[in-house]
């Protein structure tokens, strides 16, 4: 898909079709002026309009987006009490970086990331180093600057004239990783899938680090299919590699979305700073840290891990402000949002909100596979996030046309690929956010049942363009 344009595909309609775009009764009184001010589309009108008349110009075309509730598609939260709609409409005016002039907002900033630290069991919370992002693409960012240059410094001598520095990481990263590799100049090395694996091997990892190697990234929670990668494995393959070769590798987790389910319902788990080459931890705030977006987090385990020298000090409307962000304004809606949400929940209610997620989603995918014609490449448990394909034996349709025919219901279902070296492999991914009830998955199930007998009776598929149909890349 193109990047947004400053004109639509379609001309300017004419005088007289914009003059049909205004219900009469969005004038003030007279319905016959309402009739006559319909704006143009491309370009900035020359006087204005009334709010209410602009009001419903716009509330009108954004009928036709999809129901946000029914996006199996997103891991962004849908969902917020009325309490925390009304914190972030009182915090929308307020600028996140000028924490001289919003001194309360900052500490509650600050109260996030200890509280962050403390769940992720960093040796020293209050020593622990954090800040709040626009979300966990920023965050890994950040993360993997720090990573460059740390091993910058340690290489000196080398770089930039002889020494390329690399990232290695599972093909199935999200696409931000990419981005950092190719704004930053850094080489990615990708380890592919194979076979019914379709995340990242840790000893393939590690077969892939040198001297240049800046960092491993491990993925709590793929996007592909809601599985975790084995953190403590990759970090136990690390240590060998240090063994044998005396190369310190450190781990960046990108937990956009299971740094916030597995403390819950993982506690067993080791993943976090209790490892110690575990060097940095991104989330997402807005994904199952259930706050509207977009907010995210980086965190470092300790100062040592995050260079000084990335971190500006400003001296900003009379304040000395130490930052260290890609982005500079942005409202601290978000920020409250989520430390309302901590308060509100507290670790119980996390507990109970994410366990609900996981059974809504084990259920559906047990009910899903109890159909007949899928086959579930993972259940949900992990994640509550699942992938699914059609059998071997199912030769009338397949994953794209679910899709399609399930957003003629309304339920956004993304089709995709999955990448090297299992492009051969198309699914479809449900995600089960706070929000999607037991009764709405229920529809879901009764919709998907009743299109199943128009699907077997097709006589093949009826997507040709598989790259067309891919309505998910990342």
């Amino acid at each position: 898909m193109p990047l947004h344009r400053g004109s639509a595909h379609e001309g300017e309609p004419s005088a007289a079709q914009r003059r049909l775009a205004l219900n009469p009764f969005y004038g003030e009184a007279d319905p016959v002026a309402g009739m006559e001010s319909a704006p143009p589309r491309h370009r900035m009108p020359d006087g204005p309009l009334p709010p209410h008349t602009a009001y419903g110009l716009v509330h009108d075309e954004l009928m036709l987006d999809g129901n946000s509730r029914l996006n199996l598609a997103t891991f962004v939260t849908t969902w917020m009490e009325p309490q925390a709609a009304v914190l972030m409409g009182e915090c929308r005016d307020k600028n996140m970086i000028d924490k001289d002039e919003y001194p309360r907002t900052a500490e509650l900033e600050r109260r996030c990331v200890a509280m962050l630290a403390d769940l992720w069991h960093a040796p020293d919370p209050s020593a622990a180093v954090g800040c709040s992002t626009t979300g966990s693409s920023e965050a890994c960012m950040l993360a993997a600057m720090a990573l460059k240059r740390r091993w910058a410094a340690k290489n000196a001598d080398r770089y930039p004239a002889t020494a390329r520095p690399n990232l290695v990481m599972g093909v199935n990263v999200q696409v931000c990783w990419e981005k950092f590799c190719t704004f930053w100049e850094v080489e990615p090395r990708l380890v592919p899938m194979e076979g019914d694996r379709f995340h990242l091997d840790p000893q393939a990892a590690a077969d892939l680090c040198d001297e240049n190697t800046i960092g491993v990234v491990g993925v709590l929670g793929s996007t592909f299919d809601g599985s975790y990668e084995p953190i403590a494995e990759l970090c136990a393959a690390l240590d060998r590699l240090q063994e044998r070769t005396g190369l310190d590798i450190p781990v960046h987790v990108d937990g956009a979305s299971g740094a916030m389910v597995a403390p819950f319902l993982d506690e067993e788990l080791v993943w976090d700073f209790r490892l110690p080459r575990v060097s940095s931890i991104n989330t997402s705030g807005h994904k199952y840290g259930l706050v509207y977006p977009g907010v995210g987090w980086a965190l470092w385990r300790s100062a040592a891990e995050l260079p000084e020298e990335l971190v500006f000090r400003v001296n900003y409307l009379g304040g000395d402000m130490p930052t260290f962000a890609l982005n500079f304004s942005r409202p601290g809606a978000q920020v409250v949002a989520q430390y309302y949400t901590f308060l509100r929940l507290g670790r119980d209610g996390y507990r109970a909100v994410q366990q609900a997620a996981r059974d809504v989603a084990t259920g559906l995918a047990a009910k899903i596979e109890e159909l007949g014609d899928f086959r579930l490449l993972t259940r949900g448990d992990q994640l509550p996030v699942f992938a699914l394909t059609t059998r071997p034996e199912v030769k009338s349709y397949d994953v794209f046309d679910v899709s399609r025919r399930l957003r003629e219901r309304g339920w956004l279902v993304p089709a995709y690929t999955f990448p090297a070296n299992r492009e051969d492999l198309s699914v479809l991914r449900i995600v089960c956010r706070n929000g999607f009830s037991s009764d709405l998955a229920e529809l879901l199930i009764e919709d998907l049942r009743l299109l199943m007998p128009e699907l077997r009776a097709q006589p093949h598929p009826l997507t040709r363009d598989q790259n067309a149909a891919t309505s998910f890349h990342h």
